[in-house]
């Protein structure tokens, strides 16, 4: 099958689809089965996407994955409505990224109304991605990856977290914004020393020469505490150290 003969089969079951849809809404049809009717409407709409996906008629797609969505969200089928939603921005990002966005935007509005934050912050990511490709909006790229690094602290997912905002890092210091490259990179800095176990190496790197070997990490941290205070290159993890310090050792 060609992809001329598999767009007109696509265009024949938007017409079903678009039938069935008509049908439920009769009277008669909400009488006898029309939420069945939208049902078998919404497989349809799917299969004719998947239809002008085989097509590469990618915009078509993405059209009748929206129409699935729609019929879905009237169903409050929210988690399928999303799903088609998602699959009609991956098919627009071929064809329209804008409308790829929109459409992500749509299935993120229904994903954090689930409280489905991780796969929210994920979808912001794959927009922030598409502000940087494809349409080279770069403030729009920073908003939406400090949007899924929101997202994923909340989620207590910190290593996802990070990775959006070292994106942002680098985009704050390609435009100059210094001081906010600076303070994501510390926090990142200081993430990777404490989650390995390498707090006083984290120390000793800020203040080496402040350095001894073979210190009980309590003792070293409590020692050189009131030093490292007035040290502006320590500042960001010596919270972290006063609150972990052994009573033994204060």
């Amino acid at each position: 099958m060609d992809n001329s003969t598999k767009e007109k089969e696509a265009i024949a079951l938007m017409a079903e689809a678009e039938k069935k849809v008509r049908s439920s809404q009769s009277f008669f049809g909400s009488l006898f089965g029309g939420s069945s009717k939208m049902e078998e409407a919404c497989d349809t709409y799917g299969r004719a996407a998947n239809m002008f996906k085989m097509a590469k008629n990618w915009s078509a797609a993405g059209n009748a994955f929206c129409q699935a969505a729609l019929l879905h969200l009237q169903m409050q089928s929210k988690h399928d409505a999303a799903t088609n939603f998602i699959d009609a921005g991956n098919a627009f990002k071929k064809a329209d990224p804008q409308e790829a966005i929109n459409c992500l935007i749509r299935a993120i509005e229904i994903y954090t109304d689930m409280g489905r934050f991780t796969i929210a912050a994920k979808h912001h990511v794959t927009i922030a991605e598409i502000y940087e490709t494809e349409l080279v909006d770069i403030d729009k790229a920073i908003a939406h990856y400090e949007q899924a690094a929101d997202y994923y602290k909340g989620e207590e997912s910190t290593s996802s977290a990070n990775k959006c905002l070292l994106k942002v890092a680098a985009y704050a210091a390609q435009l100059e914004q210094y001081p906010k490259a600076i303070e994501i990179y510390e926090q990142a800095l200081f993430f990777f020393f404490t989650t390995c176990g390498l707090t006083k190496t984290l120390a000793c790197i800020c203040c080496p020469h402040q350095f001894q070997k073979n210190c009980n990490r309590g003792t070293f941290i409590t020692k050189y505490l009131r030093y490292c205070r007035k040290t502006k290159k320590c500042f960001f993890f010596m919270d972290d150290f006063e609150q972990n310090i052994p009573k033994s050792s204060q």
